[in-house]
């Protein structure tokens, strides 16, 4: 079966005449380059490839550079264009793709090299088209670019809630880059003995992941061991585990251009210390009473105000709040403290995907880096990833108005774990939800993991010098 790009196309025509009902009558097409190799500065070596996620979403193109779309909206035929062939390039790289192979392999109506894309845009500029692109930053200097219309909002609103919803395809994709992650964190949990550094985790979860045919990572892992787990967004990933009690690992692995996302955190002992289990339990209820109320219909701002809720409930149990009713302390923010990211956010091809209405300039703290900010839909991927951290630096912001409802004293107790986040990638359904990801996070279930792997001991596993 072949990757849906018609169908695609066929939805975002729809998304722009949604809002352009006056342009029913009028003649106009889209058009999107796709990447172009990248070289690194100053040597003839070149990055990865990452795709344009606009251009993939219209062709189901991976790793091919150079070639361009476009979708004719008057009668909704698809071309591709092809990147033209290098002869000289044939020795190093192999043969390209033909037009014949391109034309069976994708869902598109004709395909051509690239050396007719002017020929092809003149004549529908001639015939008074209007042709909308996202941007001309890879062909400013050729002639054709003087033919399209670049950066057009409503253009990219089409192309954005087309791929909010995403299609069973879709669907299969991301289900199964979701399984290879689970493989992955699952191998990171059983191989302590020969992880004593960060590094080493993020090694064993992309060895794992490339084994399983995933070359790319949705984003690149943070591997945070000790206090370092209380840094959102860690991107060290090499100190040292020793002495320390606690593991946190976000990584995803990417399938055919579709994102995972997934946290998990563990004892390093393979015992979680009393602290370190309170933290974890709270996270855990804070993120499966948002799972169960995830449904069609249901705002995000108000799961997102229901997991603080949560964790004030909890911070009040355990003493680290007091002086004041629940309510009370929530209406402070002083929650924000300690979870101060968004609870998720839209996954599809690009981990934070296209979307989302975030609003970074809001003045309630507790929703300014929320990044998913509408009603939940059917076909709408999300993360579920509430946390809880202890970091010197946001305790710092605490004011005067909020520091009566926290104990410091108690709260000095948790600052070894540094944080605690769970997350899993979840489908909305007509009727709920589907949570894609299986890794279990029961914090008994992951204890025995560890342990077992503990047990196994370092001969049992193969150690690079």
């Amino acid at each position: 079966m072949k990757y849906p790009a018609k169908a695609h196309a066929l939805k975002v025509k729809s998304h722009f005449l949604s809002k352009n009902t006056d342009k029913k009558d009028e003649n106009f097409a889209f058009f999107i380059a796709g990447a172009n190799a990248a070289p690194y500065a100053y040597c003839d070596e070149f990055a990865p490839l990452r795709q344009n996620r606009y251009f993939h979403y219209l062709t189901g193109i991976e790793q091919i550079a150079g070639a361009f779309i476009l979708f004719n909206v008057a009668n909704e035929k698809l071309t591709l264009f092809l990147p033209n062939v290098d002869e000289d390039d044939i020795m190093w790289s192999g043969l390209p793709l033909s037009k014949e192979d391109a034309l069976k392999e994708f869902d598109v109506d004709e395909v051509y090299y690239a050396k007719d894309i002017e020929t092809t845009l003149k004549s529908l500029k001639d015939s008074n088209y209007k042709i909308y692109t996202t941007d001309t930053d890879d062909y400013a200097k050729l002639p054709f670019a003087n033919y399209v219309i670049p950066k057009d909002p409503v253009f990219f609103y089409a192309l954005d809630e087309s791929r909010l919803i995403k299609d069973d395809y879709e669907i299969a994709l991301m289900r199964h880059a979701a399984k290879i992650t689970d493989n992955c964190h699952m191998a990171v949990m059983s191989a302590l003995p020969i992880e004593t550094n960060e590094t080493h985790l993020h090694a064993e979860f992309i060895y794992h992941s490339i084994r399983q045919g995933s070359k790319f990572q949705s984003y690149d892992p943070i591997c945070c061991s000790g206090p370092s787990c209380g840094t959102l967004h860690y991107v060290k990933n090499d100190d040292p585990m020793d002495g320390k009690t606690s593991v946190l690992i976000d990584a995803g692995a990417e399938w055919k251009c579709y994102a995972s996302d997934v946290t998990r955190c563990f004892p390093i002992t393979g015992k979680f210390s009393t602290e370190h289990l309170s933290i974890y339990n709270a996270v855990k209820d804070m993120q499966t009473q948002v799972m169960e109320n995830v449904k069609p219909g249901i705002h995000w701002d108000d799961l997102h105000f229901l997991s603080h809720k949560v964790l004030i409930k909890h911070f009040i149990d355990l003493g680290l709040f007091h002086n004041g009713t629940a309510e009370e302390i929530f209406e402070s923010g002083v929650s924000v403290w300690f979870y101060p990211h968004g609870l998720g956010h839209l996954l599809g091809m690009d981990t934070h995907d296209v979307g989302g209405h975030a609003n970074y300039d809001d003045p309630n703290p507790m929703l300014r880096y929320l990044r998913l900010r509408r009603k939940l839909e059917t076909g709408m991927v999300v993360t579920d990833e509430p946390g809880i951290y202890f970091s010197p630096f946001l305790i710092e912001k605490i004011t005067k108005e909020q520091e009566k409802y926290v104990n410091k004293e108690i709260v000095d107790k948790y600052m070894y774990i540094g944080g605690v986040r769970i997350e899993d990638d979840i489908l909305v359904t007509k009727d709920g939800y589907e949570n894609m990801t299986h890794i279990t996070s029961d914090p008994y279930e992951i204890e025995k993991i560890v342990q077992k792997g503990l047990a196994k001991g370092r001969e049992g596993f193969h150690v690079i010098a």
